[in-house]
């Protein structure tokens, strides 16, 4: 009996509609990078395991896919390891290589091993699937796309007042529009550790801080206070419990609670760098929030740290995040090359365009017009005309077989082409087409000129 066919697990299939759905976001993501002067680079699906085996931390390196060596790769294997059948060991010596795991750390190797080619800054972007051997889960996959965008070499805070206006432009042109970017600042967060004294427990705090709107402020204090922050130091941080309404009224709260803290100071300085910008410069439908318990991705970010959210109404996760990091090319010998990145989350962005029902219509009705068979003198002048469309960047085809015209037609309306052409004994005399609107059944005998500009709008 032959095997049921099936994928792997946290893989997908896309069906022709989702893929032009995701190619509408990908399209509209990319001319929006390009228009920011952004440009494409690739690196490959794998890369040697140096390259990425302790860049993520443990559990990253847990969840990098090793790829096995080709040949006889047991020949190369480490005997004792083998023996000992310690599998952690032994991986080393059968596998040299691993899919990717993010597009970060290949950037870092790509801007180390072309630094002598690249301008700096350097504003790249890239749009490439990337794996990981996690347990799939509802919107978790071992497969998936990421897009990013950095620029490194510059320290200048004019490229964060353009990535808060790239994510704007996204999403305005996707039009979704009312999305927040959440905005923070690495330095505000350890400023505000020096001053209740935690600056060695900065992790511990932040990662507390971060789950206000999840768990509540009494359960962020007994956190606090079980990860050994004193109860004096706890009370300092009152003020940032109830901190809200504009932006400047945070920071001049801020610049209260962080008023002995050098490094506190500078955070603040570069918040209002930003939010000055924007004030001016304004933004077409996002909002630009400070939010000082946004503590994402800290073992790397140095500066400013940014998270968009869906608009009101929709309950997902964040649909993009980024920030400012001081060493992104440390690792592989280049030091002081100063970045800032973000992304989007593609597959979130999907799910809360389709529930909001923003797609256009039109998105998957990349065929204008079926040509119906009635015959082969027929089919050969309708192949004239089709070749006639294509020349005219219309996308036309011809229904293959001869079969009853009932079918022809239907075999359109499941596949949303919203025309057929019909060429039959008449219109070969005539040289005619007969042009049919599937929504409307309304019919019109048209020549080639004509059914070239109609089928064209």
């Amino acid at each position: 009996m032959a095997q049921k066919p099936s994928i792997p697990k946290g893989t997908r299939d896309f069906n022709p509609e989702e893929v032009a759905k995701r190619n509408y976001i990908f399209n509209t993501i990319r001319q929006n990078f390009e228009r920011f002067g952004f440009q494409p680079i690739e690196t490959p699906s794998f890369e040697n395991s140096e390259t990425l085996m302790g860049k993520y931390g443990d559990e990253g390196d847990r969840l990098i896919f090793k790829i096995l060596n080709s040949g006889d790769f047991l020949n190369k294997a480490d005997q004792q390891a083998y023996d000992a059948k310690d599998s952690h060991k032994i991986t080393g010596s059968i596998s040299e290589k691993a899919l990717r795991y993010d597009l970060t750390v290949p950037f870092a190797r790509y801007v180390v091993q072309h630094q002598n080619e690249i301008e700096f800054p350097f504003k790249r972007y890239q749009i490439q699937p990337v794996w990981r051997a996690d347990r799939p889960q509802k919107g978790r996959f071992r497969e998936f796309f990421q897009c990013d965008a950095d620029v490194v070499g510059s320290q200048s805070l004019w490229q964060e007042v353009e990535f808060v206006q790239l994510y704007d432009a996204v999403f305005t042109a996707l039009k979704l529009e009312g999305v927040t970017i959440k905005i923070n600042n690495r330095k505000i967060l350890s400023g505000i550790a020096e001053v209740i004294g935690a600056q060695d427990k900065l992790i511990d705090f932040t990662v507390a801080l971060d789950k206000l709107d999840k768990i509540g402020e009494e359960k962020v204090k007994e956190e606090m206070l079980e990860k050994g922050i004193s109860q004096s130091g706890i009370d300092k941080l009152q003020p940032l419990f109830t901190l809200s309404g504009t932006f400047e009224s945070q920071i001049a709260q801020l610049k209260t609670i962080l008023s002995t803290s050098e490094e506190g100071k500078k955070g603040i300085q570069e918040l209002e760098f930003i939010d000055k910008a924007i004030s001016e410069l304004k933004l077409h439908t996002a909002n630009l929030q400070l939010d000082v318990t946004l503590a994402r991705g800290l073992n790397y970010y140095t500066g400013a740290i940014f998270e968009v959210s869906a608009p009101e109404g929709v309950s997902m996760g964040s649909i993009g995040g980024g920030g400012r990091y001081d060493d992104l090319t440390g690792i592989f010998g280049l030091k002081d090359v100063s970045g800032v990145g973000i992304s989007f989350g593609l597959d979130r962005i999907y799910l809360v365009l389709e529930a909001l029902s923003l797609f256009p219509e039109t998105i998957t009705n990349t065929v204008k017009a079926l040509f119906i068979n009635f015959g082969e003198a027929e089919a050969m002048a309708s192949m004239k005309a089709i070749k006639e469309l294509r020349n005219h960047g219309i996308n036309a085809e011809l229904f293959p077989d001869h079969k009853k015209t009932i079918k022809q037609f239907n075999y359109a309306n499941k596949r949303n082409i919203p025309n057929v052409v019909l060429v039959g004994e008449s219109e070969l005399a005539s040289e005619t087409f007969t042009l049919k609107n599937m929504a409307s059944g309304a019919q019109q005998s048209v020549d080639l000129n004509t059914l070239v500009s109609l089928l064209g709008n």
